[in-house]
């Protein structure tokens, strides 16, 4: 049975309370097609601006500790992005894994943390460009989901998103024949990983989703939602995506 597609944005490090029409224009384009799920995860200060700006929208964070409190200067708990109004997290970005050298252990107590907390995690998954070069793209992805996605996740709490690391921001993306065989592995390592339980997580494509090539993305086997960046961040340019995954 087809999984119901989550279209997810990502803002990074943008965005200000001058944005919060954007988040509201999303959020009517949400209620107006409901035959997607639809979320974005905005920078930390945005948080409780946008839950409140579009109430019973999907708001998230952009990352997370592991640990409930601590000298942990800069980091957020799970506790305190609930109480900010987040309602899942996104951890283990490529951005995150590359500049912050996070380690799939590392994400993976974020991970479980997350769940812990009753929010969801979306976990990122993704190769460079040497890699899939290499030839090694399916096992360093399937690797990372055996090592990111905590034993005990559910299709309830849990999103995995794969990102070529290649193709984010660059305008390039993978034909859909690689996409399917990836999306295809990743299922493969969920199920061996959690059993029956695997064929409920949604695995979303992320790599340069724009209206123009959102509908052919979204209806490749196992692709189950986008994880959208630049392009979330307007309804105008959202909005045609979260149509594509709504049909």
């Amino acid at each position: 049975m087809a999984l119901k597609k989550l279209v997810a944005g990502n803002w990074k490090m943008n965005g200000s309370l001058a944005a919060l029409d954007e988040i509201k224009a999303i959020a009517a384009a949400a209620k107006a097609n409901p035959g997607a799920d639809v979320a974005i995860g905005v920078p930390a200060t945005l948080i409780t601006p946008a839950a409140s700006a579009a109430p019973g929208f999907a708001i998230g964070g952009q990352d997370c500790h592991w640990n409930a409190s601590g000298a942990h200067t800069g980091c957020l708990s799970v506790a305190m992005l609930k109480e900010a109004g987040a309602s899942f997290v996104i951890v283990g970005h490529s951005e995150r894994r590359t500049d912050n050298h996070e380690s799939s252990a590392e994400v993976a107590r974020k991970a479980e943390a997350a769940t812990s907390g009753s929010l969801m995690a979306i976990i990122c998954v993704g190769e460079t460009e040497a890699e899939r070069d290499a030839g090694q793209a399916v096992a360093v992805v399937t690797g990372q989901i055996r090592d990111s996605v905590p034993v005990g996740s559910t299709g309830a709490n849990t999103a995995v998103a794969y990102e070529p690391v290649w193709a984010i921001g660059t305008g390039r993306t993978p034909s859909t024949g690689d996409v399917a065989e990836m999306h295809a592995a990743i299922r493969a390592q969920l199920i061996d990983l959690l059993g029956e339980e695997g064929t409920g997580v949604r695995i979303l494509y992320g790599g340069s989703v724009k209206a123009s090539n959102a509908d052919e993305l979204l209806h490749v086997p196992d692709v189950d939602g986008a994880l959208v960046g630049g392009a979330s961040l307007k309804a105008a340019d959202f909005v045609p995506i979260i149509e594509a995954g709504a049909r």
